[in-house]
């Protein structure tokens, strides 16, 4: 079922970001829908896998870069996941085998040449756990880390909102980029809030732009 599922969702290279991330959808919804069939656990020890998948990309270079390279040969891309899945399993007494469903999803992504959308299927599929448990994930991306007596109130305001009132749980990241050179911007569901310094900065810009 979810190998069906999955290479249905192959599309041609060249896309943009906007429709990569659909693709990346498409799986995270096809592995979500199979493991919540299987039951409740296995959707949370699928999660779990693919938060150590998730975090080993990051911190282990030779990882990133082979997720990141669609030219790998059969042989390469294999013993690359044959390494991911060692990672995902841990070690010592807790080692795990790690799901069929994840090993499923990754030899479909590996088959359509979709490696490169790791991340963002990873990140599809935790919304969608999120969802299924009633948490509302709020990112709120600043230049540098908020103080905790700025983050105590904006969580108080979020708290507030009728989204957050409607989930069970609210859960707040905060994640920093530079590049909003100050202020805040906040996603949460399908809405954004951008009172970054960048965004006014932008706006004034193509106004000038407009003006001459």
């Amino acid at each position: 079922m979810l190998s069906s599922t999955l290479r249905s969702a192959a599309v041609s290279t060249g896309l943009g970001r906007r429709a990569a991330s659909s693709i990346a959808l498409k799986y995270s919804n096809a592995a979500y829908s199979a493991a919540l069939a299987k039951s409740p656990q296995v959707l949370s020890k699928v999660q779990t896998e693919l938060t150590a998948i998730s975090n080993s990309i990051k911190e282990v270079p030779e990882l990133k870069a082979f997720v990141s390279n669609p030219t790998l040969s059969a042989k390469d891309r294999n013993s690359g996941l044959a390494a991911m899945f060692a990672r995902a399993e841990g070690a010592g007494a807790k080692k795990e085998p790690v799901s069929d469903i994840t090993k499923n999803l990754f030899a479909v992504l590996s088959d359509n040449g979709r490696l490169g959308e790791t991340q963002g299927v990873i990140e599809g599929f935790n919304e969608l756990v999120a969802k299924y448990k009633g948490e509302l994930e709020v990112v709120v991306t600043s230049a540098a880390p908020l103080p905790k007596d700025v983050s105590s109130r904006l969580e108080t305001v979020l708290k507030q909102s009728q989204a957050a009132q409607q989930a069970k749980t609210l859960k707040i990241t905060n994640k920093v980029n530079p590049a909003v050179l100050g202020g805040i911007v906040v996603d949460f569901g399908d809405k954004s809030i951008d009172l970054s310094v960048s965004s006014r900065v932008n706006k004034l810009n193509n106004l000038l732009t407009q003006s001459v």
